[in-house]
């Protein structure tokens, strides 16, 4: 996402901030998909765009409480809240006083002001990467649903909670005996968030080819495992090195701030994923392969 893009996304919901509006609006107004809008916005601003929608209408709440007549039922309804209860609860978390309280004289309220662009010199760092393309691949995979604001949350630990759940209930080991020895690889598999849900999925499973056990594949799809698919694709992929997943997180982060602007390549709505070597190199936590295609 350029930063002209970025303007747009923010003039946008600047403009239609009192309407019906979330993140899939905004994507369709610059021409983006919702998923690559929601990860890229997330990522640079440090906020999803209804974060920031959430925020602005707040701060422009407050003021007019303040400024004018308007009761509290008439700005509930006015900035998208479908009860003025709601709207007290959401003001309240925001702001720290009620809007009751913010009609007054003298009242502690928070400012979120709109988001400006600036043209600052970063980069300057090195950052490897290397091209490659799979054909389709598929794995034998344990899946479980998450919310889509947890792929932008960086104090949520769903995921890594899961890969903990399936250690300490040993269904992992398994899955790896399904492959020859030397060939034992994780992966964490991550499917693109759609327009009409508000879950994506997330595997751990190991791949399925000609080194693969397939009466053993049977069998624990049988036990309610997933088989999971991936197109032919062009993938953009990053060694992240550390001892937790910071650095994967890191990664991310510079994929849209760094390579993606300065490449030209965009992620696709296809799965991405990262591998966990059985035998990797020293310090690597993983690799990560994600799915692009030039703009």
């Amino acid at each position: 996402m350029s930063i002209q893009q970025i303007q747009q996304a923010i003039n946008y919901m600047e403009a239609h901030i009192c309407e019906d509006i979330n993140y899939i609006n905004v994507a369709n107004h610059i021409h983006m998909s919702s998923y690559n809008f929601h990860h890229t916005f997330s990522f640079v601003a440090g906020m999803t765009a209804n974060e920031y929608i959430r925020s602005r209408r707040l701060t422009l709440a407050a003021q007019e409480l303040q400024a004018t007549d308007l009761s509290v039922i008439e700005a509930a309804y006015k900035y998208g809240y479908e009860s003025p209860e709601s709207f007290s609860k959401a003001f309240s978390r925001f702001h720290g006083s009620t809007p009751k309280q913010a009609k007054q004289k003298g009242a502690k309220l928070h400012l979120f002001n709109p988001l400006v662009i600036k043209i600052i010199l970063e980069g300057g760092s090195i950052m490897d990467y290397r091209m490659e393309h799979r054909e389709q691949q598929q794995f034998i995979a344990l899946v479980r649903a998450f919310p889509n604001e947890v792929s932008s949350d960086d104090n949520d630990h769903s995921i890594p909670d899961f890969w903990t759940e399936c250690e300490e209930k040993d269904f992992i080991q398994p899955m790896k005996q399904l492959r020859a020895e030397g060939k034992r690889d994780l992966y964490g598999l991550c499917s693109p968030t759609r327009d009409s849900e508000t879950h994506f999925n997330y595997g751990i499973g190991v791949l399925v080819d000609a080194d693969t056990d397939m009466d053993g594949v049977q069998r624990f799809l049988d036990k309610g495992y997933t088989m999971w698919r991936t197109e032919p694709a062009d993938y953009a992929v990053f060694q992240c090195f550390g001892s937790d997943g910071d650095c994967l997180g890191e990664t991310w982060s510079k994929f849209f701030k760094e390579f993606s602007p300065q490449t030209g390549y965009v992620q696709t709505d296809d799965s991405d994923y990262e591998i966990y070597f059985e035998k990797g190199e020293s310090g690597l936590f993983c690799e990560l392969w994600v799915p692009v295609r030039k703009a």
